[in-house]
């Protein structure tokens, strides 16, 4: 069996997906907190915010704590130079062979979370998709890109 691919991502995205599960969690405590409001108002059984609340603090701690850990552990990803392979997944682990010779172009980008913890996001393009690989530094992510886009033309020359 092919050995899994070796490099990680930083570990620097557990913070921005921690931020990110906390902004969704928001959501669910709103309509845990408005749900309890109107059990008061109108006097519904207290099971009904109670089991809100519960959702609500297993949800928490499922985005916060857990899911942004196991993302961090299952995302890998390897630059050959015929392929790139990419492995991720929480519970369903995915590994992507995409061959160098199909890549059409690549990316970075940066959302104002990535931007706060200078980090960023490497996306492949090519004829029937887009892969990305998330949260890498930007120096790592400027020099991958740099090295995939040269490997890419070096693809395309031998055909």
């Amino acid at each position: 069996m092919i050995s899994e691919p070796e490099k990680r991502i930083s570990e620097r995205a557990l913070k921005v997906w921690r931020i990110f599960g906390a902004i969704q969690s928001v959501f669910m405590w709103m309509i845990a907190v408005g749900v309890t409001i109107l059990t008061i108002i109108f006097h519904w059984p207290i099971w009904i915010p109670a089991g809100l609340i519960i959702i609500a603090i297993i949800s928490s701690y499922f985005f916060i704590i857990l899911l942004p850990v196991l993302r961090w552990k299952r995302w890998r990803y390897e630059v050959r130079d015929q392929e790139i392979e990419l492995q991720h997944g929480v519970f369903i682990i995915k590994r992507t062979l995409v061959p160098m010779i199909r890549v059409q172009h690549v990316d970075t980008q940066q959302g104002p979370l990535l931007r706060k913890y200078h980090l960023a996001t490497v996306t492949v393009s090519t004829a029937a998709t887009v892969h990305e690989i998330p949260a890498l530094d930007m120096e790592e992510a400027e020099e991958l890109r740099s090295s995939i886009s040269r490997l890419a033309r070096v693809a395309d020359e031998d055909v």
